[in-house]
């Protein structure tokens, strides 16, 4: 299984958690790097994306941008037949105590503590707790699923 963790926009990254390894990457500079990236990475893969919002003082020009970006992320998840949904970084920061508060360096230090073998910078630190988050989450449902599944019986 492959879990997907994504911290959408340029200064972003997408990280993986798989058995085979994990490792991150810097957003990909291009719509289509960023499609065949994900369409070598598919297979028995679940996605979390950080959920984002209009900050009050953005441009509109940078937020048009950033809009373009986050809707062709979610295009090349979706064309690429990946399961996904969203979470917001209170959500994922809180379960993974790491309450940012704006100092990515909060982030990238935990990063650093549940990854050792990998060279965290602030473009990759968030995809990969995310990616934790992702399959976190996923075992937490799967383990309701199935506690539902025998109180049914």
């Amino acid at each position: 299984m492959k879990w997907i963790g994504i911290d959408p926009g340029k200064s972003g990254g997408i990280g993986i958690i798989s058995d085979e390894g994990d490792y991150a990457i810097k957003m990909p500079e291009t719509e289509r790097d960023l499609f065949e990236y994900l369409s070598d990475n598919k297979e028995d893969a679940f996605c979390l994306i950080e959920k984002v919002h209009a900050m009050p003082g953005q441009g509109v020009t940078s937020m048009f941008n950033f809009g373009m970006s986050y809707g062709g992320l979610r295009m090349a998840i979706v064309g690429n037949g990946i399961p996904f949904e969203t979470v917001t970084p209170q959500k994922w920061q809180k379960t993974l105590g790491c309450m940012t508060k704006g100092d990515k360096n909060v982030s990238k230090r935990k990063a650093q503590e549940l990854f050792p073998k990998i060279k965290i910078t602030h473009a990759i630190a968030d995809s990969l707790l995310i990616a934790h988050y992702a399959k976190y989450y996923h075992n937490e449902r799967g383990q309701k699923t199935l506690l539902e599944m025998f109180d049914a019986l």
